[in-house]
């Protein structure tokens, strides 16, 4: 007996098999399709022209206007504030008195040296008077024995000649020689007295007047000490700071004032390490201080880098506008150099200048725009210089392009 196939469940496993191999030729064929390109709006977009002519190289950089001349007050000794004679913001003379410091011990210091000094001064009177009378009394020593050289001079002479008429004896006579010479070696004697007195006398006088100058430098150090408690501005200006309280105690060194000249002011700015490089002292600035422009030049460029940037110092040809302060926040642009025929565009978004980046550029009649890499020169403010990849002519988008990074062909309605 012949008993009934049952295949049904044979073609449900094929059924099943050709559904299941249909899908996976579905997804593999979705995988080989590329995304669709993205559409933007033109009005969106930033886009510049290539073009051909002179390149002006720039660099900018932000910063404030500070003075010219500022004078820093600081004290010489150690103080209390007693009293503040002027406030910030007050219009000040060199002469004039800011604030009054007081010092007891350094006043009584100034007072002994004054006594000291006095002394050494009557000490020194006192010599010259004592030193003087000695010397007169080796002067008259001096006189007498001249007056005595000459008598036996006298006294020879005429021995000699009472000798020769056969007077007196000739002892008599080598008495009279001997007497004479023994004057003689005085009188010597008397003579090298005062000029040793002399040369004595000049130098303890010297050393009486080393002490007298000593104590009046120590009397003029201690009067200045004094004086410079009454601290003065030192600057014809404006008091810009003044850090100290009635009563607060200082160090020598501390700082007391800013007293600066408002009317002389320079530029400062900060140029970013990686352009500080272009930089070199007389080269053209214009300062934009948000209330006009103003040209100047590099006067100093900071040696060392602090924060990624160098600070530039710009000297300021044309005067000030009204409204110009000190503090007053400014942008800088420096001229670096002038490239007479340059191939150009305008700055895109993250493009560096030496460097190179995918830009998009745009179709003839403006309805796309693919991708294409460009190689860059040396760059300005917001224009870099083209070295490949363009053309007189093309139109390139400079707005940020991130969003389109998996793609190299765009819509643009």
């Amino acid at each position: 007996m012949d008993l009934p196939r049952n295949i049904a469940p044979r073609r449900r496993h094929l059924r099943l098999m050709i559904g299941i191999g249909a899908v996976m030729l579905l997804v593999a064929g979705l995988a080989l399709l590329k995304p669709p390109v993205p559409t933007v709006e033109h009005q969106n977009l930033l886009v510049d022209a290539v073009k051909r002519g002179p390149l002006l190289i720039q660099i900018r950089g932000s910063g404030s206007l500070v003075p010219v001349h500022v004078r820093w007050l600081t004290t010489a000794a150690p103080g209390r504030v007693e009293r503040l004679v002027a406030l910030p913001g007050a219009v000040v003379k060199a002469e004039d008195l800011i604030l009054e410091l007081s010092n007891p011990e350094l006043q009584q210091s100034a007072l002994d040296a004054a006594w000291q000094l006095k002394a050494a001064e009557a000490d020194l009177q006192a010599a010259k008077a004592r030193l003087q009378g000695q010397l007169l009394d080796v002067r008259a020593s001096l006189a007498s024995a001249k007056a005595n050289r000459s008598n036996a001079g006298m006294g020879l002479q005429a021995s000699e000649a009472l000798a020769k008429a056969g007077l007196i004896s000739h002892h008599d006579l080598l008495k009279a020689r001997t007497l004479n010479e023994e004057l003689d070696t005085r009188l010597a004697i008397e003579e090298g007295r005062l000029q040793s007195g002399s040369d004595s006398m000049k130098a303890q006088l010297a050393s009486f007047q080393a002490r007298v100058e000593q104590a009046r430098a120590l009397y003029t150090l201690k009067r200045t000490q004094v004086d410079g408690l009454k601290i003065r501005a030192g600057l014809d200006g404006v008091l810009q700071q003044l850090p100290v309280q009635v009563g607060q105690q200082l160090e020598p060194g501390a700082i007391l004032a800013k007293v600066a000249q408002p009317t002389q002011l320079k530029a400062e700015l900060k140029i970013g390490e990686t352009q500080a490089k272009d930089l070199s002292l007389g080269l053209t600035v214009h300062i934009d201080t948000r209330n006009g422009v103003v040209s100047g030049r590099i006067a100093r460029i900071d040696p060392s880098v602090q924060g990624g940037t160098v600070t530039v110092d710009v000297s300021l040809d044309d005067p000030l506008p009204k409204g110009a302060r000190p503090d007053l926040s400014v942008e800088g642009v420096v001229e670096v150099d002038r490239i007479a025929d340059a191939l150009h565009v305008g700055r895109p978004v993250q493009a560096q200048a030496q460097g190179q980046a995918s830009l998009f550029r745009l179709s003839a009649d403006g309805t796309e725009a693919t991708r294409v890499k460009v190689a860059f020169g040396r760059g300005s403010v917001s224009t870099l210089e083209v070295l490949e990849g363009l053309r007189v002519g093309d139109r390139v988008i400079l707005s940020d392009a991130s969003a389109w990074d998996g793609f190299d062909r765009i819509r643009i309605k």
